[in-house]
């Protein structure tokens, strides 16, 4: 009689169960699968991020060089404005990717998490030394993606999005400073008009924006192993 028939349990869909190892051997594979992916995510995200600071850095530079030939006239407010609008679409770009990209390596975690909850259902003895969460409710995922976070707002704002996004809103800020500046060259006036330009563009870019992607990830995942209930505390 074949070994592996031989431990074969039937399910309720009728199908036969397959050995311990051939389930081990098939999430491994999937799991690996999920590795590969969450490297090429993080690959995209650096490379995104490094060539929108690099674009930046030049145009600093350019911009530097510029000011010094034209003693920061019309000249050098005209290339700023040509220039700075580039990169910030740039940055806008880069920062939609990167919050897609993100949400894309929860889902990682997510597959990762159910295949630990797997690999626990055919060794339960092993579950003391997993040292993330085999559960894929949200604040279990959490848990895996970012074990020593205090919070999900730290969470949030220490990630590479917010990063890109609060460097947009300086942007905004500069241009709509430059943009005032050429109309009314009180300095209180454009530098007023730069920081309420570069408040709202915060507001939108460092909070609206990765709250919203977070509850759109959120909402959109099912719940299939979640954690077992706290039981109450004995009398």
């Amino acid at each position: 009689m074949d070994v592996q028939n031989s431990q074969a349990e039937p399910i309720v869909a009728g199908q036969p169960r397959a050995a311990d190892a051939v389930r081990v051997q098939i999430l491994a594979t999937e799991h690996w699968s999920l590795l590969a992916s969450r490297g090429l995510i993080w690959n995209e995200i650096f490379n995104r991020a490094n060539m929108f600071l690099t674009t930046l850095s030049a145009a600093v530079v350019a911009l530097a060089l510029v000011s010094q030939a034209t003693d920061y006239g019309d000249d050098f407010t005209l290339f700023a404005l040509l220039v700075l609008p580039l990169v910030l679409l740039l940055g806008i770009w880069t920062l939609i990717r990167l919050s897609v990209a993100r949400n894309e390596d929860v889902w990682m975690v997510v597959g990762m998490n159910r295949l630990r909850h797997a690999y626990i259902d055919i060794a339960p003895d092993l579950e003391p030394y997993f040292v993330t969460s085999c559960y894929d409710d949200m604040a279990s995922v959490m848990k895996s993606y970012s074990p020593m976070a205090p919070s999900r707002l730290v969470r949030i704002l220490a990630s590479t999005p917010v990063l890109v996004g609060t460097i947009n809103s300086a942007l905004v800020g500069v241009i709509v400073a430059l943009v005032v500046e050429a109309f009314d060259h009180s300095p209180l006036v454009h530098v007023t008009a730069g920081a309420f330009g570069a408040a709202v563009a915060g507001v939108v870019f460092v909070a609206i924006i990765p709250f919203r992607e977070m509850d759109r990830l959120e909402r959109g995942l099912e719940t299939n192993f979640p954690p077992p209930a706290t039981a109450p505390a004995a009398d």
